[in-house]
């Protein structure tokens, strides 16, 4: 996995500075990256690239995919605000194998129908799932990396998400070849996805940890401190899940409306994949001079760039500058947001991971079905992207005065 090759490398040149970086957090990173790549790359943004053949092959509208996305994003929001009780203490690592589990069962469901109806339901339990194997297994591989001071693991395991989609990039691609255009192609990626969902699993369950470091808080934790910052940056962060998701949702759709060519359309996903599994990576070494406000900022507004590109630019190069900006910044501004709210909020690092994502649910759950049905009605996804990316520039402009406190 490329995540995993990159902390290698990195292994490498912390022996040669005479450091170390452990076997059992190496196992914890690796635990962590496969485990988002099932979860979130397979597990929910394989349906960006699965969309347009599902669109053509079911068939269905823009508005029908946009209700099905907003769906996955309303369990994503149910299951993160019910991580954010105390209920799993102790009991962190079962939850997140079984959050992967019904990941793969949920990615084979989506085969067996073509009703909108319940698609939707499919992903609605998909996004609870995806949500549960987030919190959970952050809480764990996190906290290891914290506990040993080493932020190597934090950017392998969101480097996770970007690996996976990546692959599922591939994997549509070939599924694609090797049906020839049928319109089934689309069932035979649900499988596909089912497939290496079930395979990570057994990868996970022999590198995942039993539970979270033993120096991190255990039991229930004690309420988030709601102060002025503490607003900002959550309410920052929920519109970041609005500004994002149109693009993350449609970017492949874009590109087949635009009639931009089949390897374009594998292309623009692909790249975002690649880019976001090293974003963590590359965004590292400016966080110490800039300050983590600073690059959560300047991330947001690369984004805002990356989003415009994919309907500013020609329609040859859009989808794939629009990808790579866009890769290259979603994950980082996902990984540095939850690592600002630990700062703003360090008793309650659980709660806060839960009830960002909550907050960051919310915007995801709008995006689709305002970009969804604006399109049906203009044919183009032009001003939802627009829209996305003034929403972005107000998430920077809501967090600037937050800036300082964690800089």
């Amino acid at each position: 996995m490329i995540v995993a090759i990159i902390v290698q490398r990195d292994n490498q040149r912390m022996l040669a500075r005479n450091e170390t970086f452990p076997t059992d957090l190496f196992r914890t990173a690796l635990a962590g990256a496969i485990a988002m790549a099932a979860a979130m790359g397979f597990g929910r943004f394989s349906y960006t690239p699965i969309l347009p053949g599902m669109m053509s092959g079911v068939p269905l509208s823009a508005a029908d995919a946009g209700f099905i996305a907003s769906a996955n994003f309303v369990g994503y929001l149910v299951g993160a605000v019910l991580a954010a009780y105390g209920w799993a203490a102790g009991r962190e690592r079962k939850v997140a194998l079984l959050a992967l589990a019904t990941t793969a069962l949920l990615l084979a469901a989506m085969a067996m129908t073509s009703s909108v109806a319940i698609f939707a339901a499919i992903r609605f339990l998909a996004g609870v799932a995806s949500a549960f194997a987030l919190v959970f297994t952050s809480s764990i591989v996190l906290s290891h990396g914290a506990a040993a001071g080493n932020d190597h693991v934090q950017a392998a395991h969101f480097g996770g998400p970007g690996a996976g989609i990546a692959l599922s990039s591939v994997m549509v691609m070939l599924i694609g070849i090797a049906y020839h255009g049928s319109s089934d192609a689309w069932r035979a990626n649900w499988i596909g996805g089912a497939i290496y969902s079930a395979l990570s699993l057994l990868a996970v369950w022999y590198l995942l940890p039993s539970g979270p470091a033993s120096s991190a808080q255990t039991g229930k934790e004690p309420a988030i401190v709601w102060n002025r910052p503490m607003l900002l940056l959550t309410a920052s962060y929920g519109l970041f899940g609005f500004g994002y998701v149109i693009t993350g949702t449609f970017l492949v759709t874009i590109a087949r409306m635009d009639a931009a060519g089949q390897m374009v359309e594998f292309l623009c996903w692909f790249i975002a994949g690649l880019t976001a599994a090293v974003a963590l990576f590359a965004w590292k070494p400016l966080v110490r001079p800039l300050g983590l406000g600073n690059v959560y900022v300047a991330a947001l507004l690369v984004e805002t760039a990356g989003v415009l590109a994919t309907v500013l630019l020609p329609r040859s190069v859009a989808p794939l500058i629009g990808g790579a900006l866009f890769g290259a910044t979603f994950l980082a501004i996902t990984a540095y947001g939850l690592q600002i709210g630990r700062k703003l909020s360090p008793a309650s690092p659980r709660r806060t991971l839960a009830m960002m994502t909550a907050a960051f649910g919310v915007g995801q759950i709008v995006g689709p079905v305002v970009a969804g049905w604006i399109a049906e009605r203009t044919g183009s996804f032009t001003t939802p992207t627009y829209m996305a990316a003034v929403a972005l520039v107000v998430c920077a402009l809501l967090v600037l005065p937050v800036v300082k406190k964690v800089s």
